[in-house]
């Protein structure tokens, strides 16, 4: 990893702040003109009440930390050229941006003193890459070097999902995330806070209560499923669970387990042909737990997914 070197702290954790970086405080909010590069695309910001849902989505997809101050102007260009390098990765790769003057407790657990500091972040173990400001030479090495060897590592630890997209990164602060919860129903928020806190069974049975006021809420049923499918696998071992699949190709609960991780990653037809598979094969008397499992998935995808009417229309077909 590139750069292991003494920090600089601009920002001490007990709340003083030194003189260099009082000169480069800004208060221009992420975003707007003057200010931090916004969060969007595949860059999160990230706080200590969504910390370990974070953490737990690690084992889906790699993620890079970057504990920082958004209010130093120092740290700006390489907050943007880590999102740039990160967006065009097209979600192999999740940046999480953590303001640690904000939340101090998270800065304590990495041991760190001040801003910035890089981490990588695979399968719940963090990996130190960088502390303090890189150099020119350091920060082209994080971009071209090693961030495509955190993708690689990733890959062949086993985990190999698709970071979720949050958003056009170029609009302004608008697109933050209270402007996000403002555009969720009101009969949602409360499911909706639960999922930002890493409660995904809470969210879950928040989603269900929606339902059952209004059944046709097709939003509340994605939603739910999603809540349901993290809520059981967020933190699943994506190997042990491969290999559970394989080991026990007639257990129907290790398919479903294996089609979880499929779905997180985003690898919708992989899990829907797993399962849809696996009653072909012979296992007929275990197609109500399937069956379940699919109309719970086919809630995610848009209805127009030409991947959600080939499944419907075989599964039907499987079922008579």
């Amino acid at each position: 990893m590139a750069g292991q070197r003494p920090f600089n702290p601009g920002v001490s954790l007990a709340g003083a702040v030194d003189l260099e970086a009082l000169k480069h405080q800004v208060k221009a909010e992420p975003g707007q003109a003057g200010g931090a590069p916004a969060a969007g695309g595949y860059v999160i910001d990230t706080t200590e009440n969504t910390f370990q849902a974070m953490v737990q989505t690690s084992a889906t997809f790699p993620i890079l930390l970057l504990l920082w101050v958004p209010t130093d102007d120092r740290l700006f260009d390489m907050a943007r050229q880590l999102g740039n390098a990160v967006n065009q990765l097209n979600g192999q790769i999740q940046l999480s941006r953590i303001d640690i003057a904000s939340n101090p407790s998270i800065a304590q657990a990495f041991q760190v003193q001040g801003a910035p500091a890089l981490f990588a972040l695979i399968n719940g173990r963090p990996m130190p890459i960088l502390q303090g400001l890189p150099s020119a030479e350091e920060m082209q090495q994080i971009v071209d070097t090693v961030i495509p060897n955190l993708v690689a590592a990733a890959q062949q630890a086993g985990v190999t999902g698709s970071a979720p997209y949050s958003g056009d990164p170029d609009s302004d602060a608008t697109n933050s995330a209270a402007s996000a919860q403002e555009q969720v129903p009101p009969e949602h928020q409360e499911a909706y806070m639960l999922a930002q806190q890493g409660d995904y069974a809470g969210a879950a049975a928040a989603y269900e209560k929606v339902l059952e006021a209004d059944p046709n809420d097709a939003r509340a049923a994605c939603e739910r499923a999603k809540a349901l499918l993290l809520a059981r696998s967020a933190n699943a071992n994506v190997r042990e669970v491969r290999a559970a699949a394989a080991d026990n190709p007639d257990d129907v609960e290790a398919q479903l387990a294996v089609a979880d991780i499929d779905m997180i990653g985003g690898q919708i037809q992989d899990a829907f042909d797993r399962l849809l598979d696996f009653v072909a094969a012979g296992h007929k008397a275990d197609i109500e737990p399937v069956r379940k499992r699919l109309l719970e998935y086919f809630t995610i995808p848009e209805p127009t997914d030409e991947r959600l009417k080939r499944a419907r229309r075989r599964l039907a077909t499987l079922m008579y």
